[in-house]
C-alpha cells in the first residue's frame, strides 16, 4: 500500500510524458491522480491503529552496506503525508488556471506561461515532486531517507527555474547549493552512525534501538552537528535560511506554497524522526544551543518580515518564524525529557502539529500570493488598496489565511502555538517567554499587510478569486479551522507518538 502511494504520482508523471497527452488530458490527469493519492492516504489513516509503525515494507536493496527498502508510517509521519497529498491537490487544482496555449491571464511581467510541452513538464515535476516528498516521510531507512531528501532539491530547482519570475535562475542556483551542502552534510552524519552500529547498518529502527553512539561524546556531537546543519539548512532556520526569500519570492505559486508548506517540513520531521531518537545523548546535552536557534529564528524571522514591502517575501520570512517555533519546541523537548516526560510530550506533539498547520495555512497564503501577482504583476504592498470592495472572497479568504497565521483561537496555529509554549515553558522559561513576543509582532505584519492590500479606497480593479482559486484555496483553510476547532482527531495520532519518542530520548 505504501509503495502505491510512493510511486503512484510518478508513474503518471512518465505516463503523460511518454504518452503526449494534450492539454486538458494532461491537467486533468494531474488532477485526478492527486485526488487518488489523497484517497488513499486517508485510507492508510483509518486503517493505521498505532502507536508503532503501519503498513511496513521491508525488503533487501543494497545489501552489501545493510540497506533495505524499508517503508513506514507512525503518529509523527501520517499527518505529514496527509498534508502533504493534500496541498499537492491544490496546487493541482490552482494550476487550471494555467493555459496551455498561453491565453490564460497573467500579468505580462509575471510566471512565464507554459505552452502544451510546457504544461506537461510542469505537471510532471510536481507528481514527481509529490513521489519525493511521500517517499522522504515514509522512509525507515537512512539511505532511502536521503535519496528522496536529495531528490527534492532537484525537483525543486526545476521548478524555480522553469516558471520563476525574472530573476528565477539566480534564485534557483541559490537554493540548490545551499541545500545541496545541507545534504552533504547530512550524508556525512549518515555515515556516521554507520560507521557506529554493530552490526553497520543504515536501518532506522535498528539504529534507533541500537543508539549506537550512546556514551561517545565528541563523536556523537560531531554526528549530531552534521545531520543538525543539513536540516537546519532544508528548514530553515537562521543563520542558514538566506536561500529561501528569494526562493519563495521568485518562484511560481505552485512552487512556493510546496516549498513552504511540504519541503520545509523535511528538515523539521528529520529532527524528530532521526536526531532525537538516533542520537538522544547528545540532542539532550546540546538541546539548550537548539532552544537558543530556535527562539532567534522566531524572533528574526517575524521582525525581517514586518519590514517587507512586498507581501511574498514577507510571508517568506513567516516561515522562518514558524519554524522556529518547531525547533524551539523540540530544543525544549530534549531539555526535558529527563525532568518532565508530560511537557516533553506536549512539546513533540506541538511541533508536529505546527508542522502541519503552517503546512496547510502558509501555503493557502502563498497561493493568494499568486492571485496578487497575476491580477497586479507585482508583491508591492504599496501598489494595491481596496481590493476588498471588487474582491470580497478574495478578501475575506486573505483574512482567514492572516488570522490562522498569527495563531488566533479557533485555527490550528492556536493549537500548535500553545502546545509548544505550554510544553516549552518549564524548560525553557525566557526563551518561551521571548517567543511569545514573535506571536505579537506576527500579529502585527499581518493587519498592517491587511490593511494595506484590501482597506482604504482603490488604487486599482483587482479581480476576485475564480472558482478553480477558490476551489484550490479554501479547503485549505476549511482544514485549520477544523484542526482548530475539533483537533482530537490529529491529537490522538500524533500523541501516542510522541510518547514513543520521548521514551527513546530519556534512555
Amino acid at each position: 500500500m505504501l509503495s502505491i502511494v510512493v510511486f503512484l504520482p510518478v508513474a503518471v508523471a512518465v505516463a503523460l510524458l511518454v504518452a503526449k497527452a494534450g492539454d486538458a488530458v494532461v491537467r486533468w490527469a494531474w488532477v485526478g491522480a492527486s485526488a487518488v493519492e489523497l484517497v488513499l492516504v486517508v485510507v492508510l489513516w483509518l486503517g493505521y491503529d498505532g502507536p508503532g509503525y503501519g503498513y511496513e515494507v521491508n525488503r533487501r536493496w543494497i545489501p552489501t552496506v545493510s540497506s533495505g527498502y524499508h517503508l513506514g508510517v507512525d503518529g509523527l509521519s501520517l499527518p505529514l503525508v496527509a498534508v502533504t497529498a493534500v496541498l499537492f491537490l491544490a496546487c493541482a487544482i490552482y494550476a487550471l488556471r494555467r493555459t496551455g496555449s498561453g491565453t490564460g491571464r497573467e500579468a505580462p511581467s509575471g510566471p512565464r506561461q507554459p505552452d502544451n510541452d510546457r504544461i506537461r513538464s510542469f505537471a510532471a515535476l510536481f507528481l514527481f515532486l509529490e513521489t519525493v516528498c511521500m517517499g522522504v516521510f515514509v522512509s525507515l531507512d537512512l539511505v532511502l531517507f536521503f535519496v528522496f531528501f536529495d531528490l527534492s532539491i532537484v525537483g525543486m530547482y526545476f521548478v524555480i527555474a522553469g516558471w520563476g519570475h525574472r530573476n528565477a535562475a539566480r534564485a534557483a542556483l541559490q537554493f540548490f547549493l545551499y541545500t545541496f551542502l545541507g545534504s552533504l552534510a547530512l550524508l556525512l552524519g549518515f555515515i556516521g552512525l554507520y560507521l557506529a552500529a554493530a552490526p553497520h547498518t543504515f536501518d532506522m529502527v535498528q539504529l534507533t534501538a541500537q543508539n549506537p553512539l550512546q556514551g561517545k561524546g565528541t563523536v556523537a556531537t560531531l554526528v549530531l552537528v552534521a545531520i543538525g546543519v543539513g536540516l537546519a539548512i532544508k528548514t530553515p532556520t537562521v543563520p542558514f535560511h538566506t536561500w529561501l526569500p528569494p526562493a519563495h519570492t521568485e518562484a511560481p505559486a505552485e512552487g512556493s506554497a510546496i516549498l513552504a508548506g511540504v519541503l520545509l517540513k523535511l528538515g523539521t520531521y528529520g529532527f524528530v524522526r532521526i536526531a532525537m531518537p538516533m542520537l538522544p545523548d547528545a540532542w539532550r546535552d546540546w538541546a539548550g544551543v537548539v532552544v537558543a536557534v530556535g527562539v532567534v529564528s522566531v524572533l528574526y524571522g517575524a521582525l525581517v518580515a514586518l519590514a517587507q514591502r512586498d507581501f511574498k517575501r514577507m510571508v517568506a520570512y513567516t516561515s522562518v518564524n514558524h519554524m522556529g517555533y518547531v525547533v524551539l519546541a523540540v530544543g525544549a523537548a530534549g531539555l526535558l525529557s529527563t525532568s518532565d516526560p508530560l511537557a516533553h510530550d506536549l512539546a513533540v506533539a506541538g511541533a508536529v502539529t505546527q508542522m502541519v498547520s503552517h503546512g496547510l495555512i502558509t501555503g493557502a497564503l502563498f497561493l493568494l500570493a499568486g492571485v496578487l501577482y497575476e491580477r497586479g504583476g507585482t508583491y508591492d504592498l504599496d501598489a494595491y488598496g481596496g481590493i476588498a470592495a471588487g474582491a470580497p472572497r478574495f478578501a475575506g479568504l486573505t483574512a482567514v489565511a492572516a488570522f490562522a497565521s498569527l495563531g488566533l483561537p479557533g485555527f490550528s496555529g492556536f493549537v500548535a502555538e500553545f502546545q509548544i509554549l505550554t510544553g516549552s515553558l518549564p524548560g525553557a522559561p525566557v526563551a518561551t517567554a521571548l517567543a511569545f513576543l514573535g506571536i505579537l509582532v506576527t500579529a502585527a505584519l499581518f493587519l498592517r499587510a491587511y490593511q494595506r492590500l484590501f482597506l482604504g479606497e482603490p488604487a486599482g480593479g483587482v479581480g476576485d478569486l475564480t472558482v478553480t482559486e477558490t476551489l484550490s484555496i479554501a479547503p485549505l483553510m476549511a482544514l485549520a479551522v477544523v484542526l482548530g476547532l475539533f483537533p482530537r482527531f490529529l491529537l490522538d495520532l500524533v500523541e501516542p507518538a510522541a510518547r514513543v519518542l520521548g521514551t527513546l530520548v530519556r534512555r
